[in-house]
């Protein structure tokens, strides 16, 4: 496992084993404990889009395993890709840092990076995927309902690049996943067959939010919004009427379903304050187990010894 730029590209072994991983050192820090096996390492990491919990997660990540990062803005360098080609800055921050984390708009950003550097690239978001996201709420439903294979995730909400992350993580981890959107904004055809030859009817599509949630272990919902998209703010909130997460939904799905947000959460539009805050909500967990997850991450791809 050289880079970590998409879950389509690990085995199921590679991602239990980081899951493994993130619940061991989760449990080593949360009793005081710590491995410096990232003493003297620096992760470089380049942001086109701003973010709370990618910049600090990774950032405490690499100082907990002894290790140091730097926070690259695009006007840092006169943009990703403008003032110089991206094969030229993979390789100049190839012979300074130890590991490349990239936060972008384009996929294919993160992939010439890894095209070119010679130390590990990590897709910390892109406009296609969200990996780090996705395994770390594969460690929260493990820790919340004892096991992965066969949990049922209904996703409410845009088909979008957190939706297809998921889809990749259920279809390797042997799970349920059925994404619920409004005609126009599914989850693309392409993914859903991807991910159905990798584990037969792991994952499908739905226009019926109801339908979706019925049996679900786990109820997930994103941004009707991202960011890029904010000139189209007001036709998606039309068009995503009836796929709110609220409790008229969540009376659809079994007692004590469990609420997930990948977060930033804009309460009032796709999830209710209720549901956010509901004793079913494990959406703050999840945000947590960024940390723990990327932890384990950045341990796989830049320890010697990992």
């Amino acid at each position: 496992m050289r880079h970590f730029l998409s879950i389509s590209d690990c085995s199921a072994e590679e991602l239990n084993d980081l899951l493994a991983e993130s619940i061991s050192l989760k449990k080593l820090y949360k009793t005081g404990g710590r491995d410096v096996c990232l003493g003297g390492k620096v992760l470089a990491m380049v942001f086109e889009k701003p973010s709370l919990r990618t910049r600090i997660s990774f950032q405490v990540a690499m100082s907990d395993l002894g290790g140091s990062s730097i926070f690259i803005r695009p006007e840092d360098i006169g943009g990703i890709g403008k003032r110089e080609p991206i094969k030229d800055m993979a390789r100049v921050l190839s012979r300074y840092v130890d590991g490349i984390m990239a936060r972008t708009f384009e996929h294919n950003t993160v992939v010439e990076l890894a095209r070119f550097a010679t130390v590990p690239v990590i897709n910390a978001l892109t406009e296609l995927s969200h990996p780090c996201q996705a395994m770390a709420d594969m460690l929260t439903i493990k820790e919340h309902l004892g096991q992965l294979e066969g949990v049922k995730i209904a996703y409410v909400g845009d088909g979008n690049n957190v939706a297809r992350s998921l889809a990749f993580a259920a279809a390797k981890l042997d799970m349920k996943l059925v994404v619920a959107s409004p005609k126009g904004y599914e989850l693309d055809w392409g993914t859903v067959e991807k991910t159905n030859s990798i584990k037969a009817e792991s994952v499908s599509i739905t226009n019926d939010p109801i339908k979706a949630v019925a049996g679900a272990d786990v109820v997930y919902t994103d941004t009707w919004v991202s960011m890029g998209q904010e000139n189209e703010k007001q036709k998606r909130i039309k068009d995503f009427e009836g796929f709110q997460v609220n409790d008229d939904l969540l009376k659809s799905a079994p007692p004590g379903v469990k609420i997930m947000h990948c977060l930033p959460a804009y309460r009032g539009c796709e999830i209710t304050d209720e549901a956010v805050e509901s004793p079913d909500s494990i959406i703050f967990d999840q945000s947590e187990n960024r940390l723990h997850f990327q932890r384990a991450l950045v341990k796989k791809l830049m320890s010697p010894t990992a």
